[in-house]
């Protein structure tokens, strides 16, 4: 059935899998479409706006719910249409199924490496896992709006209330933030962060150009143990704090459980290579680098953020050194090498590490990426064609969210 409708489509369309982004994909007239908050199974009613690719749909009605679809517990979910979870409305298991087909797509299609769908750890913990929250933080006369965007709406931010996907004492923290919004810096604009630490929870409010009223603020959020400032022009800096806290508790891991699965996975697999020298790039504050240097191999990490960089080099034990910058700047330093570590942001790969990487005589052992973003990493493996994919293994970091971490196992094609 199809209905033309004010420039745009009314079409009914089956819906059988789920894009990168947490879309519904189905097609119409060999139109390809993506539909946000569809699952596969669904045949739904859908305005479809097309391109010239393919199309965007809005779903209007569900004809027939699909199997997979179950109902999003979370208010913000169903009525501000939060885009911060994309996939609360189907089942988990169906979530791990599709975070898996994801990643093959990628590899396959734009990687052009024939692999099957990836093993996928789960969470233990589908709910309350994460133990940082960022915000936007909009003001408006003297009311502040503190929370997340509309999927289809990112100019506009709702008030939050909870988060479910959210540690219940993260978001305590941000009604006390809230409170104390008076004593915010005079801008019309802020972000924040709270995050779980050792000992409490800490703040980073990034914005403004002065802060006279930090203490005061400090002082009306009790749950804080530390308070950090990044002004719009200048850097991140330590500005309140009711006890000493540990160095690089501004960092951290979201879910600290699959966290530690992903990194125990990475460490296993470089020393299976018996490596004598490591490169860890984009190091962060040495969470890999540091257990990888314990176990008896000379370590180089990489890393531009220099308070990260410096945490990481006060951990690392002697015969290991930190360098501080872009890893397109200093890779070059640390080859030759046994095995290098590879985590960067999800623009993925600078061109030239890639080159680096491929450069004979001696490519490395085993190339270790962990990415979070499928498409920069099959790009990237397209960039790398000395050498072929060992191992492919994911794991859901973000339930409720189309987010999958990917460690890709690389060897070189003569090994």
């Amino acid at each position: 059935m199809t209905t033309e409708t004010n420039a745009a489509t009314l079409v009914e369309l089956d819906v059988d899998s789920i894009a990168a982004g947490g879309d519904g994909v189905g097609r119409t007239g060999g139109l390809v479409v993506f539909v946000p908050r569809t699952a596969p199974g669904d045949r739904a009613l859908v305005r479809v706006t097309p391109s010239k690719r393919f199309g965007r749909g809005t779903l209007e009605e569900l004809v027939r719910a699909s199997a997979e679809r179950v109902d999003p517990p979370c208010p913000h979910y169903r009525v501000d249409r939060c885009g911060g979870c994309q996939l609360q409305h189907v089942r988990y298991e169906s979530q791990l199924e599709a975070k898996a087909r994801i990643v093959q797509d990628a590899l396959q299609r734009i990687g052009k490496r024939p692999i099957g769908p990836p093993r996928i750890h789960a969470s233990a913990r589908q709910w309350r896992y994460r133990t940082k929250l960022t915000l936007a933080m909009r003001r408006h006369l003297q009311a502040w709006t503190m929370g997340l965007h509309p999927y289809d709406e990112p100019s506009i931010v709702f008030q939050l209330e909870d988060c479910l996907i959210t540690d219940e004492r993260v978001v305590a923290t941000w009604q006390e933030i809230r409170g104390a919004a008076e004593h915010l810096p005079a801008t019309a604009e802020l972000r924040g962060a709270v995050r779980l630490v050792p000992g409490g929870l800490a703040i980073v409010i990034e914005g403004g150009e002065s802060w006279s009223a930090h203490q005061a603020f400090f002082d009306s959020v009790p749950s804080a143990v530390a308070l950090w400032w990044e002004p719009k022009q200048g850097v991140r800096q330590l500005v309140a704090e009711r006890a000493p806290v540990p160095a690089g508790a501004s960092f951290g891991q979201v879910n600290a459980e699959v966290a530690n699965a992903l990194r125990s996975h990475v460490i296993e697999r470089a020393l299976s290579y018996e490596p004598v020298t490591i490169v860890d790039a984009y190091a962060g504050t040495g969470d890999t680098a540091v257990p990888l240097a314990e176990a008896g191999a000379h370590v180089t990490s990489i890393e531009l953020d220099r308070d990260a960089a410096a945490w990481c080099a006060a951990r690392l034990p002697r015969g290991s050194r930190a360098l501080v910058g872009r890893v397109e700047n200093l890779l070059s330093r640390a080859l030759p090498t046994d095995v290098v570590v590879l985590n960067p942001p999800r623009g993925g790969l600078h061109e030239r590490v890639t080159t680096l990487l491929s450069r004979p005589p001696r490519l490395p052992r085993a190339v270790l990426y962990v990415s979070c973003n499928p498409a920069t990493l099959a790009r990237d493996l397209a960039r790398l064609p000395g050498y072929r994919v060992a191992s492919v293994v994911s794991f859901d970091m973000f339930p409720q969210t189309a987010h999958v971490e990917t460690v890709c196992e690389l060897v070189p094609e003569t090994a």
